[in-house]
């Protein structure tokens, strides 16, 4: 399905819902609240919430659902799920690569609230039927801890710590090249692509972002590196990584796939594209997170295993010599 991207120019003062429905004339006022709550409307790259006042400065992108298919109930389906801790308020959750984790444009089966739906009877409804229980999100490709919040109380609550910035992540990652420096911090705004709704870049215009990272060579092509997001933009390790000449292994949307293996001795390239055919998906893993239980009061770090296929490449890349 496409996603549609308008200025909010003449939207000036306007709810977001009101908007989009003077604009795209063939849907109702109705349709559109749901495409909202099934999170598929974006202002500026961010969720939306119908009740919005635009500015007029705004970019407001969406994706058009016939009624039939927002009338669509989400599916229970069963699905393997790692646990990594769950209590009465909360669950953490080791996600695999490849899995969405919320139903979106085009894709209202095979997600991870699919397979929390068939495994746990009550979740936290504060985003809407398509997203119960989801306070953050991973990309579909990077596997990792992520929580799930079981009532509102303890989604009000998380969602307020990720808001000031309490929550402390720290992510596993392969990338590109060697760093200059052993350790430091990205600052860089980040901004969603005109080109490409999918996409974010380094934009002076776009909202404050700031990631640190530690990181160390890893053979003589690419660096194991730990990045701990101090925001949380979406892709943002992604984009800052990328903008440092040093994009995530694997990661084809911002540099990080095959084309990246092409300026090597071929005998080198060869081996690189193997490696890369063989992972799958790009490396990157949410390792850790910190937070406050929202009932305890008190600090819980979790933490989720590195996939053995990025251990797998880890190795190859540390021994890959011409």
């Amino acid at each position: 399905m496409k996603l549609n991207t308008i200025n909010a120019e003449s939207g000036k003062g306007e709810r977001l819902d009101v908007f989009i429905t003077k604009q795209v004339q063939e849907i109702s006022r109705t349709t559109v609240k749901k495409m909202i709550s099934q999170g598929l409307v974006f202002v500026d790259g961010v969720v939306a919430k119908p009740s919005l006042l635009l500015e007029g400065t705004e970019h407001v992108s969406f994706t058009l659902l016939s009624t039939e298919t927002t009338t669509n109930k989400i599916e229970p389906e069963k699905m393997s799920l790692k646990i990594l801790y769950e209590d009465n308020h909360l669950i953490a959750i080791n996600k695999n690569a490849g899995i969405t984790v919320h139903p979106g444009a085009g894709q209202n089966s095979g997600t991870l609230v699919n397979g929390l739906l068939f495994h746990f009877n009550k979740l936290s409804d504060i985003n809407g039927s398509f997203r119960p229980g989801i306070v953050h999100r991973l990309d579909k490709d990077t596997s990792g801890v992520i929580l799930i919040a079981k009532n509102n109380g303890a989604h009000i609550h998380l969602s307020k710590q990720f808001e000031e910035r309490v929550i402390k992540k720290k992510y596993f990652a392969i990338t590109w090249g060697i760093f200059d420096k052993e350790s430091g911090e990205i600052v860089s705004p980040i901004a969603r692509s005109k080109k490409d709704p999918t996409s974010f870049i380094i934009n002076d215009k776009g909202k404050d972002s700031k990631t640190s990272f530690s990181s160390k060579p890893l053979g003589q092509y690419t660096s194991e590196v730990s990045f701990f997001p101090l925001t949380g933009r979406t892709h943002q390790i992604r984009v800052h990584s990328a903008s440092m000449g040093n994009p995530i292994f694997g990661d084809e949307k911002y540099g990080g796939g095959k084309t990246r293996s092409k300026g090597f001795m071929p005998e080198v390239s060869k081996k690189l594209n193997r490696i890369l055919t063989s992972l799958g998906r790009h490396a990157l893993h949410a390792e850790t997170i910190t937070f406050i239980h929202p009932r305890e009061q008190k600090e819980i770090t979790i933490s989720a295993e590195i996939p053995k296929e990025l251990l797998s490449v880890k190795n190859d890349l540390t021994n890959l010599h011409v």
